[in-house]
């Protein structure tokens, strides 16, 4: 199908393209310093996640520099390992900024992405809904929902309810099949901990802006996994008063540079 002239002048408008990103000397600069920082806090995978959580969000072109950063010195079990959690952290960030950037920014991992390395990354779904798993998505997504939300968990549940009969329902399950840790733990490829999906959420939203109640509520939900099961040394310090500060001021460290591109 072809598009008539006016229709395909229209879609020149009103910046269609991504952002420009920071020149690439620039961004490795960036890099290094709040990765640095982040390596000597026992923190550099929830460096890796609040990183492309932001570049994704900001929607910069950055994403695949971010990958050769991180794997530049890597074996390719190595960088396996960093391109599934950085296409898990992206995953988890269709439900904060929605599906259009994660695209972008999936593409752009994906063409930097060496011939050996996509081929150890698992190509099957694990999250496809079905008779036989979906009670377990949904009590999933509601465990999650009240383990961020508490006490005003059931609160917030009706009055999301009472916008839209759907969206409540909508939010569950994406909470039990995206935004929850898969029921494989640490054996899954690229699964974040409860903490981590709440970093991812903090990134997203600082990134994003001017969403001020949604962010306050995955703050709390980040502290608030310091009860979780079975938390690494490194969740325990990213649900820390210290950690979380941490995450918020790295968060804002890398958009000071990224934004500033935008003039």
């Amino acid at each position: 199908m072809r598009y008539r002239p006016a229709i395909k002048q229209l879609l020149t408008l009103r910046n269609p393209d991504a952002f420009s990103s920071p020149s690439a000397s620039r961004l490795t600069c960036l890099f290094r310093k709040t990765s640095a920082d982040a390596r000597l806090k026992g923190a550099g995978t929830a460096w890796l996640v609040l990183t492309t959580c932001t570049l994704l969000t900001a929607n910069t072109s950055s994403v695949g520099h971010l990958y050769r950063f991180v794997t530049r010195s890597k074996d390719v079990q190595g960088s396996v390992r960093h391109a599934a959690l950085m296409r898990e952290a992206a995953l988890k960030s269709t439900i904060f900024v929605g599906v259009p950037r994660v695209i972008g920014a999936l593409a752009g991992l994906t063409d930097a992405l060496e011939d050996d390395v996509k081929a150890g990354l698992r190509t099957t779904s694990r999250r496809t809904a079905n008779p036989e798993n979906i009670d377990a998505i949904i009590a999933r997504g509601i465990a999650l929902w009240n383990s961020i939300y508490e006490p005003h968990a059931v609160k917030l549940h009706d009055k999301l309810a009472s916008y839209h009969p759907d969206l409540i329902s909508f939010i569950i399950q994406s909470y039990g099949s995206v935004l929850s840790p898969l029921p494989g733990g640490a054996d899954e490829q690229g699964n974040l901990s409860r903490a981590l999906g709440s970093v991812v959420g903090i990134a997203c939203l600082r990134t994003e802006g001017r969403v001020g109640p949604q962010l306050t509520s995955h703050v709390y939900g980040l502290l608030k996994a310091r009860t979780a099961e079975g938390l690494s040394e490194e969740d325990r310090w990213l649900a820390s008063d210290e950690g979380t500060e941490w995450v918020i001021r790295t968060i804002d460290t890398l958009l000071d540079v990224v934004i500033a591109e935008r003039g």
